[in-house]
């Protein structure tokens, strides 16, 4: 009985996420506030819906009562975080946020099935970090002066990462954390502000000098560091910045042009990066040292074909590191190749979201903020989902929302929060422009009549 329900679970939880995925882009469209507020509901039942066939499956599966328990904390979480956001912001993106818990949900059950222990240490970053984003949003909106921090951010993003390649241990080829700690991922938040607020007044030469002597500083220290997954983050961030703010096409020609022979220089110097490009080359060929990971992530990509094997019914474990960078390889083993395109997808709406959003902001410095983060969420994605997939060599990176990692998930989170902040400028730029259209309106309108009533008398 149990091994039927686990085999039809993975149909229920595939129609779950297909519809779910549909509703993220069908919300595009224009719809009335009735309609949109009942597509966002339907997004929240089928959000509750998937994990609760998911944890059924898996508590069947395990027999664990402490799936159970994670369950209920996360069901409490998800509410709780829903109902605040509702109280506290009136004008809040409720589509974000149903997006960010689907993506959460999908981590919970991925690490949940590998480890309880694993997903409740995520859940409680993940609520903690929550409780302080709540903040954000108002912060952003009332904060008018964090437009002229911009050496503050430089200064603190390059002595963070200064002390990570002076002071951190290396691991898996890299210096990453200070105390289990990476400084990398919370800079990367005032690396786009630093970027946003040189950038907002205007693009000249001058000024891009500066940003790319900083951008620079940051990039190069990380590739000390042998991080080299998020100095690419950080190097695209600069590009698409440079770019929106000056429309200078030469100038993302030259970016890509160093960017190509800063990859040239990083294969000729580092031994690691040596071994990826090695790897995905012919993974085979070097199975046994640099390639078991990803021909492991292969493996259970193929596996689990288009429909997936079930939960509990793959070996994820067999994956290195597959709770961090491997995520997206156990989930299409175990929840199928369909869902894994649908959870790519979801993705990517986020990511057109935070474009639309950057497009309707007027003020220069909110858009560049939105498009910076935009961007480095983006790539981050394409990043972890490209090197599980062979598309481009590993680079060590996290999948947002969905891999375990503290520092990852809750920089992420925060980076959510600062949308959220500049929605509801947007939201308040609208209505400003409105009330002055119905005041302009009333001005005309009383001039006219003043007028009739001068050639009346």
């Amino acid at each position: 009985m149990v091994n039927v329900i686990v085999e039809l679970s993975k149909y229920v939880i595939l129609t779950l996420m297909v519809v779910y995925t549909f509703h993220c882009f069908y919300m595009v469209k224009q719809q009335s506030e009735e309609e949109r507020n009942e597509s966002l509901r339907q997004q929240l039942m089928l959000i509750f819906f998937m994990d609760f066939t998911a944890f059924l499956v898996i508590y069947l599966k395990t027999g664990k009562f402490q799936v159970v328990t994670f369950y209920a904390e996360m069901m409490a979480f998800f509410a709780g975080i829903q109902i605040l956001y509702r109280m506290m912001y009136k004008k809040a993106s409720i589509l974000l946020l149903n997006n960010m818990c689907m993506l959460l949900s999908v981590g919970f059950i991925i690490l949940c099935r590998l480890d309880v222990s694993t997903a409740t240490r995520q859940l409680i970053i993940v609520a903690a970090v929550n409780l302080v984003a709540l903040a954000v949003p108002v912060l952003i909106r009332k904060m008018k002066f964090l437009k002229d921090l911009t050496w503050l951010y430089a200064g603190v993003g390059i002595l963070l990462l200064g002390a990570v390649l002076v002071l951190a241990r290396t691991s898996y080829g890299a210096k990453l954390s200070l105390m289990g700690i990476q400084p990398s991922e919370a800079i990367k938040i005032t690396f786009v502000f630093f970027m946003a607020a040189l950038l907002r007044r205007g693009a000249d030469f001058r000024t891009v000098v500066q940003a790319t002597i900083v951008a620079g500083l940051h990039v190069g220290i990380l590739v000390l560091s042998r991080d080299l997954g998020s100095a690419v983050i950080f190097f695209v961030a600069y590009l698409v910045m440079v770019y929106v703010a000056t429309k200078n096409v030469g100038y993302l020609a030259l970016g890509l042009g160093g960017g190509a022979a800063g990859s040239v220089i990083a294969y000729h110097l580092f031994g690691h990066v040596r071994q990826r490009v090695s790897a995905w080359k012919d993974p085979m060929a070097v199975y046994q040292n640099e390639g078991y990971q990803i021909v492991q992530s292969l493996f259970a990509i193929g596996t689990g074909g288009w429909f997936g094997m079930g939960l509990c019914q793959g070996s994820p474990e067999k994956i290195p590191v597959v709770k961090n960078d491997f995520i997206f390889s156990a989930i299409c083993e175990e929840l199928g190749g369909i869902f894994g395109i649908c959870l790519i997808l979801v993705c990517m709406s986020f990511f057109l979201m935070i474009v639309n959003i950057a497009l309707k902001i007027k003020k220069p410095f909110y858009k560049l903020i939105a498009l910076g983060l935009g961007t480095e969420y983006a790539f981050q994605v394409f990043l972890t989902i490209g090197g599980a997939t062979k598309f481009i060599p590993m680079t060590g990176v996290t999948l947002p929302l969905v891999s375990y990692g503290g520092s990852s998930v809750a920089s992420t989170v925060l980076m959510l929060a600062i949308i959220q902040g500049l929605y509801i400028l947007r939201e308040d730029e609208d209505e400003e422009i409105e009330r002055q259209r119905r005041k302009e309106a009333a001005q005309r309108a009383g001039k006219t009549a003043e007028a009739q009533g001068s050639g009346n008398f």
